[in-house]
């Protein structure tokens, strides 16, 4: 698969991976369906569900630290700033920080994927799914995989390929 149709298929994952609603009961089930996945495959992560203004659901697993928790902080902002799956910013910027001239200093803002922008039926994005503590593509792909599952969709649909 070319980047162009990676890129076309986070942008599909992004309009179509759509909440119904978005609550503390709803961050908890996706929160908590990540974690037992994390823990049954032997996955070190991260995982944070929130709105833009409160925390709702984190948990970490063996052998994350809190560089994980520091990587999730600079993942939900550059998905707040940019309005886009991180992994997104890095397939349409590469890996590379932000230049100084953009105003998105490194220490607050990351091009790395794992962040998903959690969106909401006539709210649009509301906050954020991240998770981190694999590469990139794959801490993604857990945040796609987890709310296939939650609105009872197919990942193949929307899984890259590997």
């Amino acid at each position: 698969m070319s980047t162009e149709d990676d890129i076309a298929l986070v942008k599909r994952q992004e309009l179509e991976l759509v909440l119904p609603e978005f609550d503390e009961a709803v961050a908890f089930a996706i929160g908590a369906s990540v974690r037992e996945r994390a823990l049954r495959d032997g996955l070190s992560l991260v995982v944070d569900l929130r709105t833009w203004d409160r925390q709702l659901f984190f948990s970490a697993t063996p052998g994350t630290s809190s560089d994980n928790a520091e990587w999730v902080r600079r993942k939900i902002n550059s998905v707040r700033r940019f309005q886009r799956a991180s992994y997104r910013l890095v397939l349409e910027r590469g890996e590379a920080p932000f230049p100084p001239q953009s105003g998105a200093d490194p220490a607050d803002y990351v091009i790395a994927g794992g962040g998903f922008p959690i969106r909401v039926p006539g709210a649009g994005i509301i906050g954020t799914l991240t998770i981190s503590g694999l590469p990139g593509r794959k801490d993604h792909g857990v945040a796609v995989d987890a709310l296939c599952d939650h609105l009872g969709k197919s990942r193949a649909d929307y899984a890259l390929s590997d």
